[in-house]
Parts: C-alpha cells; structure tokens; sequence
C-alpha cells in the first residue's frame, strides 16, 4: 500500500490575493477551485491560479503548516512564493505540460 502525501498550496488570482489550502488530492482541489465548485473566499475571489505547493507525509504536519502560512503576515508568504516560483508560474498548468510530455 502507498503512503498517502498532502499538500499545502497557495492560489492567487491576477491581482495577487492569495489563498492558503490542504488537501490530499491537489489536481481533484485545484479543478474544484478553477471550476468555482467550492464556495467561498476563492470562488469569491477567482482564485484559480496555484502559486506554491508543498507535500507532506503527515495530515498533520499539514495541517500545522497551513496553520502556520496563514498566520504570517501577507508580505512573508509574498517571500515564500517568490523564493520557489519567482515568475508566479501557475504550478497546475505547468505540471499538466510536463506530465503531457511524459505519456508521449
């Protein structure tokens, strides 16, 4: 049996408000927020472009992160991001590429 993974990750939308979130399926949560399917402060914001993604082995630890992003200030996770994904690359898209490229 595999070990399970969750993710911790950041959407923003073009004027760069940001949403922190977890899951433990990100290409099923990314498709719920691009869809507008999950109501609230993302569908409410458009919030549909993933910025930052970080994979856990534990829900726990997880969650404890997603705990701990939220609660810095905006300019902190503006740090986080431009540390990993300095062009703000929409992570999703870019994956969907790379895996296209793969099965060819």
């Amino acid at each position: 049996m595999s070990k399970r993974s969750y993710y911790v990750y950041i959407l923003a939308n073009a004027s760069r408000t940001l949403y922190v979130g977890v899951t433990n399926d990100l290409e099923r949560r990314i498709a719920g927020h691009r869809s507008a399917s999950i109501e609230g402060f993302s569908k409410r914001y458009h919030l549909t472009r993933l910025v930052f993604v970080e994979e856990c082995g534990e829900i726990e630890d997880a969650i404890a992160r997603e705990k701990q992003i939220k609660g810095w200030r905006r300019s902190k996770k503006l740090d986080l991001i431009a540390g990993l994904n300095p062009a703000w690359v929409d992570l999703a898209d870019a994956a969907e590429r790379d895996s296209s490229l793969r099965s060819e």
